[in-house]
């Protein structure tokens, strides 16, 4: 993705005074990315929420269905953007860098408790220590796991280890039948970079250096990186979604395909949903290499840097990341709260199905792979599926997607 080429000026607007805030109504636009109709009607009750405590700032929410970040950055461009704006983690680095966001340093008091979000979320949002954005909530990974398939080869608790995860697997894979077909897989595997770097990190290997260079291509990444490989090939005992007809790996897990997924909170009021007769739990990932680990994926708000209403604005971003906002939108579930107070007062941390869940966060990896992300994610998908395939040995697969990408970030700088 070509680098936004801008030093667009900081349009430093000042605060109204408050009797011209009394008279004036302000319009604030929020931008964010398209979601199932339950999100979008629990949003506009939140955003209602607010426009009745600041009745006099209204609140225009747009949503962008399609190619979103795309869409984003040439609105940035054009000073065009809205106000605020969703803003994932995978993507912050290079927005950050750029000079385009607001930073919230000066607007966020004492009362605001920013010590009260969870540390690794907040993390990705900082840029030369300053924070660009606060996350309105995340998902880890755990282990779901059909407790039927279970019962049914005398499996009583889930595994801890990753040896024991191939173990179980082997052990839920059914016989071929004459066709060639597996009616189930003991294990549901999602091959992408996304899903794969806690087990690159498990042995000590890292996806990006500090230059946002790729850098997963190292002995220590290849060894976490066969695990899968091998579960794939020599076990026969894991599929990818592809294998089994299934447009994702909830749906795999939904229909019987495979008794065991690592997934995050969303899978919950999918496969609750969809398949309300499936019996499931969920279990902390398994330890690679005597170590926890996990992934955690987290979404900001920001602010637009050319805002001309940035103390409004930051009433909008306040209150939605603010506990009582918060609470309100992560209240009915399907997204984990980023405020440790609010996940106490909802009680996820003592869920049946979400405490794997929230435990995870605190040693769990960031998706964020640097300022380049696509070229990173693109190359390492393609090829790690190749070497999944056995079309090529996997640190062949590896190095090659190592350099491609290397070659694209430099043409990139």
């Amino acid at each position: 993705m070509v680098a936004i080429a801008i030093s667009l000026s900081g349009c430093q607007t000042l605060p109204l005074p408050s009797t011209l805030i009394e008279s004036t109504a302000v319009t604030i636009k929020l931008s964010g990315w398209g979601a199932s109709p339950t999100e979008q009607k629990l949003l506009k009750e939140v955003l209602q929420d607010f426009e009745k405590q600041h009745p006099r700032i209204k609140v225009k929410y747009e949503q962008i269905s399609d190619q979103y970040m795309d869409v984003i950055k040439t609105r940035l461009v054009g000073e065009a953007a809205p106000d605020v704006f969703y803003l994932d983690t995978l993507e912050a680095p290079f927005l950050m860098s750029q000079n385009v966001l607001e930073p919230l340093d000066n607007f966020i008091t004492p009362e605001f408790d920013l010590a009260d979000f969870q540390q690794t979320l907040l993390s990705s949002f900082k840029y030369q220590e300053r924070i660009y954005g606060l996350p309105k909530d995340y998902s880890t990974l755990a282990l779901f796991y059909n407790k039927k398939a279970f019962a049914e080869k005398g499996l009583e608790t889930p595994p801890t280890t990753w040896d024991e995860l191939r173990s179980y697997s082997k052990q839920l894979t059914g016989e071929p039948q004459p066709d060639g077909r597996i009616h189930q897989y003991g294990f549901g595997e999602i091959p992408e970079l996304a899903r794969q770097a806690y087990k690159i990190k498990a042995f000590g290997g890292q996806i990006v250096d500090d230059k946002d260079y790729a850098a997963f291509a190292s002995e220590a990444g290849l060894k976490g990186l066969q695990l899968t490989i091998d579960q794939y090939q020599k076990d026969r005992s894991s599929a990818q979604k592809s294998d089994v007809g299934t447009n994702s790996p909830s749906e795999m897990f939904g229909q019987g395909k495979v008794a065991m997924v690592i997934e995050g909170n969303w899978a919950i009021p999918y496969l609750s949903e969809t398949f309300p007769t499936l019996e499931f739990a969920t279990a902390e990932v398994p330890t690679i290499n005597d170590k926890k680990n996990t992934m955690v994926f987290t979404v900001a708000y920001v602010m637009n840097k050319q805002a001309q209403h940035k103390a409004q604005a930051w009433e909008l971003i306040s209150y939605l990341t603010g506990k009582e906002g918060m609470q309100k939108w992560t209240g009915t579930g399907f997204a984990l709260p980023s405020r440790q107070s609010v996940a106490l007062n909802l009680g996820y941390d003592q869920d049946p199905l979400r405490s794997a869940l929230v435990a995870g966060v605190d040693y769990a990896t960031p998706w964020q792979v640097g300022k380049y992300p696509a070229a990173i994610m693109n190359n390492f998908d393609n090829q790690f599926v190749s070497a999944m395939l056995g079309q090529q040995p996997l640190k062949q697969a590896i190095e090659r997607s190592q350099f491609v990408a290397n070659q694209q970030i430099k043409a990139m700088e």
